[in-house]
């Protein structure tokens, strides 16, 4: 008999696995906050935030890209190039540059935050939506 046959396992997995799973489930509510209140600073209702698809739809919307965009999004590889440029709208339709396009994309879980409890202005056109 081994010593690591003495040795309890799970332990060892369960210290890897909470500190994983607090940081998951805190930055999923601080991005669900940011998105509820960048929602309603657009003139749309929060509670879109936490319905999966319809918030990826009101973003969609807020960024004032057409609603077809949803559709692309669901083909591989097009939907990451599909995410960037309404990313980019999203950012544009807050008065932010370029650069915070790329931070919406790498750290979506300050980004978002940032739109909705900063100072940002919804200075977007959503009339493209429709389109």
């Amino acid at each position: 008999m081994e010593i690591t046959d003495s040795i309890p396992f799970w332990p060892f997995i369960l210290a890897l696995i909470i500190p994983i799973l607090i940081f998951a489930l805190t930055t999923a509510v601080v991005e669900i906050a940011g998105a509820w209140y960048m929602f309603e600073k657009a003139g749309e209702p929060g509670w879109a935030a936490i319905i999966p698809v319809y918030n990826l739809l009101i973003g969609i919307k807020i960024a004032g890209k057409p609603w077809w965009y949803i559709l692309l999004m669901m083909i591989p590889v097009v939907n990451l190039v599909i995410l960037i440029i309404t990313l980019d709208g999203l950012s544009k339709s807050f008065g932010k540059s370029s650069g915070f396009t790329v931070g919406l994309f790498f750290l979506r879980w300050i980004f978002i935050p940032i739109l909705g409890f900063g100072k940002a202005v919804y200075v977007g056109d959503k009339s493209n939506f429709g389109a």
